[in-house]
């Protein structure tokens, strides 16, 4: 990844969409498509383990080529600040150990542009029972939130559980276990809330000063480990300024 396009990033304050973003279902008014079903135009990742397959955003690892760390699909059209993103999500483990990871990062950054790493808020997902709908800080505070809770985020990263948002079990039996899956992510000001198949998973407030992002990339994870597939589909954003 070139340095130019991280300090073009950097420069960006404001939800950015290129002319050539189509618009969602009609339904949906506001939000426009960030992925065009055909290509990775608008997107930059690992070659090796990135590409469009069957319409869909396809991020997989295999033995012959694992990822040697978590690493990302970025966005490249711009940076998000408030905003409602909308998308569909499959995970699918690759072999008999039955692990496959995943996020969405929201008001992130490239930390490390040789392996298109990055560090900021991620939606959380998984195959396994525990981490779909957390709110999880890559490579920085770590989890923020856990699934059905309401949290409040002080200064110094203190976490103060303020609330519940629903029954963590019950939310984790309406994740479809290697089918398709809809994410919700809302970010305005320091309010951030994320739902899974229509189930509010975490609304936190994070009036941490030191830490707490107003803008950033969005990106897709692979994550490091056993072999794995991650498939994204209808990404379509709105701008909430």
């Amino acid at each position: 990844m070139k340095q130019s396009f991280i300090a073009a990033l950097a420069l960006g304050g404001l939800l950015l969409l290129q002319d050539t973003s189509t618009f969602a279902d009609d339904t949906e008014k506001g939000f426009k498509s960030i992925f065009n079903g055909k290509n990775l135009k608008g997107w930059d990742g690992s070659p090796d383990l990135w590409s469009v397959k069957d319409g869909v955003i396809t991020g997989q690892t295999t033995v012959e080529h694992p990822a040697k760390e978590n690493t990302f699909l970025i966005w490249t059209n711009g940076v998000v600040d408030d905003f409602e993103l909308r998308c569909s999500f499959r995970l699918v483990p690759g072999d008999s150990a039955g692990f496959a990871n995943s996020g969405v990062q929201y008001r992130s950054k490239v930390v490390k542009p040789s392996y298109w790493v990055v560090a900021g808020y991620q939606a959380d997902m998984e195959a396994g029972p525990t981490y779909t709908g957390i709110l999880y800080e890559e490579k920085m505070r770590g989890i923020l939130a856990q699934r059905g809770q309401k949290v409040l985020i002080g200064e110094g990263g203190k976490i103060k559980v303020t609330g519940s948002v629903g029954d963590a079990a019950e939310i984790e039996a309406s994740v479809k276990k290697g089918d398709w899956n809809d994410y919700v992510i809302i970010a305005k000001g320091n309010h951030l809330v994320q739902i899974v198949n229509g189930h509010t998973t975490v609304d936190v407030t994070d009036e941490d000063p030191a830490s707490a992002a107003a803008s950033g990339i969005v990106a897709l994870q692979l994550h490091a480990g056993h072999p794995m597939m991650a498939q994204f589909k209808n990404i379509r954003i709105k701008s909430l300024k």
